[in-house]
C-alpha cells in the first residue's frame, strides 16, 4: 500500500483545528487503466517526492512502485482518482477484491466474519495506493480522495494493506476511522503489513462489533507478542 510517510490528518482532527484555507482550485478526476498508464511517470514523481525514502533509495523506491502500479492497472475493475491543481497533487486507486478471497491471503488467524461475507458477496474495494503532495496534506485532501474513490463504487467496507514499519501512516488511516484488523505476511522476505478496513454503509455499520472486536483482540496479541519481545 502506497502511503504519505506522515499521518493524513483526518477533518475530525484531535486538537480541533481548522483545516488549512485552500487558495488555489482543485479538480478530481477519474482515470481508467489506458489513461493511469499514460500518466505513470508522473504519478511516479510525486510519489517519489512525497514518500519518505532512504537515502540512496529513490530509485529502487520508485521502480517499485512502478512495478505495483503496472500489477494493479491489470486488476478487474481497476481505477484511479487525481486531484490536479496547475499540476497533479495527489491520487488514490484501488480496485474491488475478488470474492474468492485471494487478496486476504497470508493473514494471520480467522477473518472477522463481517469481512468474509462481504469479500465473497464481492462488497469490499481494496485502496491499493494513496500519495497526497506534502504541501496539501493540511487541505483535507487525503479525505476527499479516499471518499470519493469508495463512493464511486459503492462499496460496503474499504479495505487496505500498510506495511507494519509505517506506523505513521496506518495512523493517519486509523484517525479517519478505519480498523487494524490484524497481520498479513507476503513473500518475499516476508513482508508484515497491517490489515486494515473502513466500514461504509448501512450493513458494516449495523455490525460495527465483530470488527471492533477483532481490532482489540489483534491489538492485545500484538501488545502480548511485543512485550516477550
Amino acid at each position: 500500500m502506497t502511503a504519505p510517510p506522515g499521518p493524513i490528518r483526518s477533518r475530525r482532527r484531535a486538537d480541533h483545528q481548522p483545516l488549512a484555507t485552500r487558495t488555489t482550485p482543485l479538480s478530481l478526476r477519474r482515470l481508467n487503466r489506458w489513461q493511469a498508464e499514460r500518466l505513470r511517470e508522473d504519478l511516479a514523481d510525486l510519489y517519489t517526492e512525497s514518500c519518505a525514502t532512504p537515502p540512496g533509495g529513490e530509485y529502487r523506491g520508485r521502480k517499485d512502485f512502478l512495478r505495483r502500479l503496472t500489477r494493479d492497472t491489470w486488476r478487474p475493475g481497476f481505477a484511479m482518482l487525481t486531484a490536479e491543481t496547475s499540476n497533479l497533487a495527489g491520487y488514490a486507486f484501488g480496485f474491488p477484491v475478488p470474492r474468492d478471497g485471494s487478496w486476504w491471503s497470508g493473514f494471520r488467524g480467522p477473518l472477522p466474519q463481517a469481512v468474509g461475507q462481504l469479500t465473497a458477496s464481492g462488497q469490499i474495494f481494496a485502496v491499493s495506493g494513496m500519495v497526497v503532495r506534502p504541501s496539501e496534506r493540511y487541505h483535507g485532501l487525503a479525505d476527499r480522495l479516499q471518499e470519493r474513490l469508495l463512493a464511486d463504487h459503492r462499496a460496503l467496507l474499504g479495505a487496505t494493506l500498510v506495511d507494519r514499519t509505517h506506523r505513521a501512516a496506518r495512523a493517519g488511516f486509523q484517525s479517519r476511522g478505519w480498523h487494524d484488523i490484524g497481520v498479513v505476511y507476503r513473500p518475499p522476505g516476508p513482508t508484515v503489513l497491517r490489515a486494515l478496513v473502513l466500514p461504509l454503509g448501512e450493513r458494516t455499520a449495523a455490525e460495527p462489533g465483530d470488527l471492533a472486536h477483532h481490532a482489540r483482540s489483534s491489538g492485545r496479541r500484538r501488545t502480548r507478542g511485543e512485550a516477550r519481545a
